[in-house]
């Protein structure tokens, strides 16, 4: 059982990572998504593959789903951490 909402562990989480000045996506648990244009994405602090095809890429996170769809989609690099994606990408969006 949770004694405290969600939404006070949130804020405390943030309080936290301002004091110590620890980025957010460390605190909170969420995925950093960096972007190179429309060429690389690089994914910080990710739960796993879900799918993989060279048109679509669905990654768990924290938050949900990330969607990766484009073309001659690569996974370059993956470790615990951090997944590199590289093609040529159309679209990235978060399904709840």
């Amino acid at each position: 059982m949770n004694l405290y909402g969600d939404n006070m562990q949130k804020e405390i989480k943030n309080r936290i990572s301002e004091a110590f000045d620890i980025p957010q996506e460390i605190v909170l648990d969420y995925p950093a998504i960096k972007i190179l244009g429309d060429i690389e994405i690089l994914i910080e602090n990710h739960k796993g593959i879900i799918e993989y095809t060279k048109e679509q890429i669905r990654i768990n996170s924290r938050i949900g789903i990330i969607l990766i769809r484009g073309s001659d989609l690569i996974i370059k690099q993956i470790n615990q951490d951090e997944i590199s994606i590289h093609g040529t990408i159309a679209s990235i969006s978060i399904i709840k």
